[in-house]
């Protein structure tokens, strides 16, 4: 396998998407490897992350690299005025691959055609986040069998919602009908919509979130309404609290309907809910792992084939002793 970036999932083709969960499912067998043993990975975060960032930087110790980087854009020279080009143009020196998080939307777009090393995006404004789509797929597929034919619930913030609007475009393959569940501040985007049509996606709006609403579900993924993404905190503070899927209405669901989350919660899921058999969204979050891990070897151009036949699988715990 060549090298590629892993900018959108909007590029992928349906083969491509089940090459990547194939590969996912062989990391989660035995996810301790040295496939990028000597190799650098840098995430650069100019935008605020825990998951995201913690399960890519798992990733790669797991597959025997190395980590440098920052969280913090003010804390590297960014702060003093170095553009973006050159920053990644320095990084490129030292790293075989970067893994960016950044505010503006099209910044990995714009990465990708600056650095000489792939480059991954792990988030771009309310733009997309790619690799979230693909530990979503994971989690949908491993849930569901399979991901034809679903109905799938997006509820909450979806105008901002950069992992709803990614999760849309990789789904166009699978024959998907989607519930968009969002006060009318926070409804999909136009532009979404029109891809909906434009890709014989079949979709339905609803603003009412009730018992009778997600009946017919198959996934209901959760949002959270992003603070950060408004610019009036007034609206924010009259939309924040719309929608909070709570134990009570989850009693006449499907009985493999599963709640997925990106993460992080504030008040859209019940703390009850973590302990129903419905609730996965820590699972998932669990999943982000295998996926990245496959995606540094897709960018890599270590294809599925290397991972099977791959000896280096590490025991994490070479002192325990069974009892």
């Amino acid at each position: 396998m060549k090298r590629h970036d892993f900018v959108t999932i909007a590029d992928l083709s349906k083969e491509r998407i089940m090459y990547l969960l194939e590969m996912a499912q062989e990391f989660e067998k035995h996810p301790n490897r040295e496939l990028l043993k000597g190799r650098v990975v840098a995430t650069l975060f100019f935008e605020p992350s825990t998951r995201t960032r913690l399960s890519f930087e798992t990733a790669a110790n797991r597959l025997g690299a190395r980590v440098i980087g920052f969280t913090d854009a003010k804390a590297s020279s960014v702060s003093k005025g170095e553009t973006l080009k050159d920053t990644l143009l320095m990084v490129s020196n030292y790293a075989d691959v970067i893994v960016m998080r950044h505010f503006i939307e099209g910044a990995a777009q714009y990465a990708c055609e600056v650095a000489p090393v792939p480059i991954i995006n792990a988030g771009d404004g309310a733009h997309q986040h790619p690799s979230q789509t693909m530990l979503d797929l994971y989690s949908i597929y491993k849930t569901q069998g399979t991901l034809e034919n679903l109905n799938i619930y997006l509820v909450g913030d979806l105008k901002y919602g950069r992992t709803v609007h990614s999760l849309i475009m990789a789904m166009r393959h699978f024959n998907p009908t989607f519930h968009f569940v969002a006060p009318k501040e926070l409804a999909m985007p136009v532009e979404y919509k029109l891809y909906c049509k434009e890709n014989g996606i079949k979709f339905q709006e609803h603003t009412a979130f009730n018992e009778k609403v997600i009946a017919d579900a198959d996934i209901i993924y959760m949002t959270r309404v992003q603070k950060e993404r408004f610019s009036d905190l007034m609206e924010y503070e009259r939309v924040k609290n719309v929608y909070i899927l709570k134990n009570d209405m989850l009693s006449h669901v499907k009985e493999n309907m599963r709640i997925l989350h990106p993460l992080p919660r504030v008040n859209e899921i019940a703390y009850d809910v973590d302990e129903n058999t419905h609730a996965y969204y820590i699972q998932q979050a669990q999943n982000g792992l295998y996926a990245r891990e496959a995606l540094f070897c897709y960018v890599l151009g270590i294809g599925l084939d290397d991972i099977q036949k791959d000896t280096t699988v590490i025991n994490p715990y070479p002192n325990h002793t069974e009892v």
